[in-house]
């Protein structure tokens, strides 16, 4: 079906190639379609100010006020011809506070004449401090003037004034003109939902509802718009998922069923613990996938530390059992062959398949990385063709075109967030069937955000810790206000190392030349100083705690930088108990596993993200002795990163924190940031707040693909399905 002209018509044609030009490089939008769904980002009232006291700070804002006074002031200047240089200084009040606007030079006539006292008008600029004041420097400005029936009163008729994500090049009131221009084209939209939905759940049609969004007369035109718009986005995107989902449904797969007396069962032999409830029941659960004959899709969710290691390697032996191969997809080096590790560890005899000393149910374990030596990576892949190595443990080295298995049946993603879909599709297109797909992530996801990254995937999740582990004890260091927090967050990394144990101390950057930020020449002032420094560095940090604090200890560092095999030989180090402290950045964030290591102390902690947190928190505790994580910041106690950092400090359960996590970003960083698609498809859904209608956009787009799966009866759905998934934007959802 072609996509509707009148919504296809490109913008330049519409609106002249100036406007145009910064539509399309600024904000993205290129069709009339575009234009209608840039919607407003509030609303003012005629009759109601805006709060001058909440603007926001270097962000681009538009409020409605009223000019309290104007003053044009002469000063010398070597540019001005006579030396005199002028400035209009207006300040500007809606009762809640003062703003002062700037014009200088040529630029003060006109506002000279029309910013009279007790002029109101809508004011347009970046918001900036000059002398410790807000200011708005030359904004631009639409007059206000209600008994005057010239264009001003046509486009800003009606009680509500919408307000648009703008740009510096693009004020919000020009936008609404545009708007008001292509707004006739919304008659022409293609309704994308079902009738049968729409009328059951009482939706305004959707040209109806781009009406009520960008030309509201009460604030009810808003919720419904914003009721049936939230709806348009959740199912489109659910639809897309549920077509991906019934589509691997159809593909066919070699069913995988563990022998009898096989590896399997020779491994739980070994294992010197039982499985916790928790890991019996996700592990029936893939076992069951396995065995038909279509493709598993299955995310695994574990807390840190809850033993997703151990359920994915009882799925790969029960693979190899059944004559496969399996493929496990590290993001890093480190994280590989720390796997590699812990897997040859945990399997002993096992994994010695082919050599002296291996036992009769047992297969080789090989690793391939990027920076392997040639003969190594010969050797290695060499075992993967002939399928005498039955699990193969990497990074995306894995992928590369050389790589080629004699029978890949499972392939099993650790930290999927670190992955593309393309890569996690380029490793499933080794298999001479598609293979089982698996994929892990210890950083806990919301059920909606599952819902709407993962959509295509089945979900399990462990939420119980394996027996031995330890509680972690979290603290927050105030480093600024209380300096003497600091100095015995050091005594107790000495304690714990005194009791025989390890530490780790982590800082958000490296500190060698090439990520040293510019030095900054102007002095800043004292509060701002904690958030204007740079953040602290692995280099420096380690130096000064070797000839201060932690002086006499065995201190070492751990970077991305590091050449891999350097890397390999600190962690197998700090792994063996050799070194006192380990000073790394977030490379240690996932998987890494030393269970002696009892401490942590987290610098400049306000430099990351909650979820981050409680991943680098998860690398403590990992014992029998109890853990402890110290949260060290500069930040006052009143600021949202102190109190991101309380919350943090005050619970061990990471989905609760996944929730403030996502309550306090934007919707963009949920979705990935890289996704073109993410800032095209969730305009208005929120997906913490509207879990509701996610969960039942699901359940709806389930049903609809289930009895027409080319959506043949619904062309509507098909174009906005177009829309959504054009090449470009293709599988977004997948990329978070």
């Amino acid at each position: 079906m072609d996509l509707v002209p009148a919504l296809e018509e490109p913008l330049k044609k519409v609106l002249g190639p100036a406007t145009a030009k910064v539509m399309a490089e600024h904000l993205g939008l290129h069709t009339v379609g575009d234009l209608l769904h840039h919607y407003p980002r509030r609303y003012e009232e005629r009759g109601q100010l805006t709060h001058l006291a909440d603007l926001p700070l270097d962000e681009h804002a538009t409020v409605v006020a009223q000019v309290a006074d104007a003053r044009l002031l002469t000063f010398s200047s070597p540019k001005a011809p006579r030396g005199k240089g002028q400035r209009l200084e207006v300040t500007i009040t809606d009762g809640s506070g003062q703003l002062k606007l700037v014009f200088f030079g040529n630029g003060v006539h006109k506002p000279h004449k029309e910013l009279l006292p007790g002029t109101r008008a809508l004011f347009a600029g970046k918001v900036s401090v000059f002398n410790r004041r807000l200011q708005l420097a030359h904004p631009a400005y639409e007059l206000l003037r209600g008994e005057d029936v010239s264009e001003t009163v046509d486009t800003w008729a009606g009680a509500l004034i919408p307000l648009y994500p703008a740009t510096a090049k693009l004020e919000s009131w020009k936008i609404a003109k545009a708007v008001q221009t292509v707004l006739p084209s919304a008659q022409e939209a293609t309704d994308p939902l079902p009738e049968s939905l729409r009328a059951g759940r009482g939706l305004v049609p959707l040209p109806e509802a781009l009406l009520k969004i960008h030309r509201p007369h009460t604030k009810a035109d808003i919720e419904d718009a914003r009721s049936r718009l939230k709806w348009d986005e959740a199912f489109v995107l659910q639809v897309a998922l549920a077509r991906r989902r019934h589509a691997d449904a159809q593909l066919p797969a070699v069913a995988r069923k563990p022998k009898k007396d096989g590896l399997l069962t020779a491994f739980d032999a070994k294992l010197p613990f039982t499985l916790t409830e928790g890991q019996q029941k996700v592990s029936k659960e893939i076992f069951d996938d396995l065995a038909t004959e279509h493709p598993m899709h299955r995310l695994l969710q574990g807390e840190v530390g809850s033993g997703k290691t151990m359920v994915a390697l009882r799925a790969m032996l029960a693979v190899v059992d059944a004559g496969g191969q399996a493929a496990m997809l590290a993001p890093t080096e480190v994280l590989a062959q720390q796997h590699h590790r812990s897997i040859t560890e945990m399997m002993g005899e096992l994994a010695e398949g082919g050599m002296l000393g291996g036992v009769e149910h047992s297969t080789k374990v090989v690793l391939l990385t990027g920076s392997m030596g040639a003969a190594a990576r010969r050797q290695a892949l060499l075992h993967l063709v002939t399928g005498e190595a039955g699990i193969v443990i990497g990074t995306h080295a894995l992928i590369e075109d050389k790589v080629q298995f004699h029978d890949l049946g499972l392939v099993v993603v650790d930290e999927q967030h670190r992955f593309g879909v393309e890569q996690r599709d380029a490793l499933r297109g080794k298999g001479k069937q598609p293979p089982h797909l698996l994929v892990m992530t210890a950083t806990p996801i919301p059920r909606t955000v599952a819902m709407t990254v993962f959509g295509d995937l089945e979900t399990s999740v462990l939420d119980q810790l394996p027996a031995g582990r330890s509680p972690i004890a979290s603290h927050v260091v105030p480093a600024a206000d209380k300096p003497h927090f600091l100095s015995r967050a050091w005594e107790r990394v000495r304690e714990e190392v005194s009791n025989g144990h390890q530490a780790y101390v982590v800082c958000p950057r490296i500190g060698d030349e090439d990520d040293d930020p510019k030095k900054s020449k102007k002095k800043p002032s004292p509060e701002d100083e904690a958030e204007k420094r740079p953040p602290l560095a692995v280099l420096d940090v380690a130096d000064q705690l070797a000839k201060g604090p932690l002086q006499g200890l065995k201190v070492e560092v751990l970077h991305g930088r590091m050449p891999p095999d350097d890397k390999d030989v600190v962690m197998r180090r700090f792994a063996a108990g050799e070194t006192d402290v380990l000073v790394a950045t977030t490379v240690i964030e996932v998987g890494v596993n030393v269970p002696n290591a009892t401490a942590m102390v987290i610098m400049d902690a306000d430099r990351f993200g909650v979820s981050q947190l409680h991943q680098l928190r998860g690398r403590v505790g990992r014992g029998s002795a109890p853990g402890l994580c110290l949260l060290v910041t500069e930040m006052a106690e009143a600021s949202p990163a102190r109190q991101r950092l309380t919350a943090v400090a005050s619970t061990l359960d990471g989905f609760e924190l996944s929730r403030i996590d996502l309550e306090q970003r934007r919707e963009g960083d949920v979705l990935g940031q890289a996704q073109s698609g993410a800032r095209t498809s969730l305009r208005m859904l929120a997906v913490i707040d509207d879990e509701e209608i996610i969960a039942e956009a699901r359940e709806e787009a389930s049903a609809v693909v289930a009895s027409d799966p080319d959506l043949e009866h619904l062309p509507g759905l098909r174009t906005a399905l177009q829309a959504l998934l054009d090449e470009e934007r293709e599988q977004y959802l997948e990329k978070g």
